[in-house]
């Protein structure tokens, strides 16, 4: 029998498959680099090799295709400001051991990172000028929507005037300080799809359970994580990093693919809740 579907339920599903799809790519990537090429001190760290390709795609097309989930939510707004965080973990690296001193983003990349990171900034600045000017025809336009576009466009001109007078602090903290924050928008995400009502209570609470478990967990990752790095517990040999990166990915994961089978059957699943 065939199932009839909108359009627009089709195009949710479909993006909402693409986030779980790029994950998984990403997953696979990395994980045959830990195969084939070794050990690596982070996930993030699979930049410099083999899949250094397939991570900074994988992350791009998550961004995107958070970006393309539309609304007007509290949620989205948090959804949007993480995808140029997603694009900021992609084109700029992490910062790896460079002989006597300890930390850097290598002179070799450099050019590349400088030449991807001022396409990325001048993309996102235009987009947020093309997103105000759609909202405001669409009649969309709110105080949510002017603070959204404000916070992303803050953070790539924060960015861009670091990078220009710190260079050594910006590259030596710019990857991790977006990764940790991006991390912290998702967890902060689905705590909120955890505690908003739903329409459906029995059917709902679930979800709302799992959504609750996935953003206590990220939180308790993050902190372990950072904990883990200042006690110096991967200078002792533990992968923290690739430990905590990984777990993150895999909660993240399962917050998509539980909102997607929530969502699955909705006739629109935007998250539509007003933004004032």
């Amino acid at each position: 029998m065939r199932i009839r579907t909108t359009s627009t339920q089709r195009t949710y599903r479909y993006v909402r498959l693409a986030i779980i799809g790029a994950t998984v790519f990403l997953a696979v990537g990395v994980g045959i680099e830990l195969v084939a090429g070794g050990a690596l001190p982070s996930v993030s760290a699979s930049y410099y090799t083999a899949a250094g390709p397939v991570f900074v795609g994988a992350l791009t097309a998550i961004a995107l295709a958070l970006l393309a989930l539309s609304g007007r939510s509290v949620e989205q707004g948090l959804l949007d400001v993480a995808a140029v965080l997603a694009l900021v973990i992609a084109y700029v690296p992490t910062s790896v051991s460079c002989g006597t001193v300890t930390r850097c983003v290598p002179v070799a990349v450099r050019a590349t990172v400088a030449n991807n990171a001022a396409a990325v900034a001048s993309v996102v600045l235009l987009g947020v000028v093309v997103a105000l000017i759609l909202a405001r025809v669409q009649g969309t336009l709110s105080r949510g929507v002017v603070l959204t576009a404000a916070v992303i466009a803050a953070i790539v001109v924060a960015g861009i005037v670091f990078g220009a007078m710190a260079p050594e602090v910006f590259f030596a903290g710019a990857h991790e300080v977006a990764a940790v924050a991006f991390f912290v928008l998702i967890a902060v995400v689905a705590g909120l799809a955890a505690w908003r009502p739903q329409s459906r209570a029995a059917a709902h609470g679930r979800f709302r359970a799992v959504y609750a478990v996935v953003a206590a967990g990220i939180a308790v990752t993050l902190l372990a994580l950072v904990g883990g790095v200042l006690a110096g517990v991967d200078r002792r040999g533990f992968p923290v990093v690739l430990v905590g990166e990984s777990v993150a990915l895999v909660l993240f994961a399962v917050f998509w693919i539980v909102q997607t089978a929530e969502l699955w059957r909705e006739v629109d699943p935007a998250i539509t809740a007003p933004r004032e």
